[in-house]
């Protein structure tokens, strides 16, 4: 599994804007339908808020993909 470090220098990132940081999306588009079918899970749980505040110490993963937010 491909691990993906993100850092963040403010309190928090929406789920759907980490995903294209991470660069693991093509686009916005992407990241909501990948959010909305439950392939995203966050913290080991699945996610479908794409709106969902991550902040640092959270993990968000995706099939292969795992991103650790600092």
């Amino acid at each position: 599994m491909e691990r993906v470090t993100v850092s963040i220098d403010t309190e928090f990132i929406k789920l759907d804007s980490l995903l294209k940081l991470a660069n693991v999306v093509g686009s916005g588009g992407e990241a909501k339908i990948l959010i909305q079918e439950g392939e995203v899970l966050v913290n080991g749980e699945p996610c479908t808020m794409r709106g969902r505040k991550l902040r640092p110490g959270d993990v968000a993963a995706l099939p292969g993909v795992e991103i650790i937010i600092e």
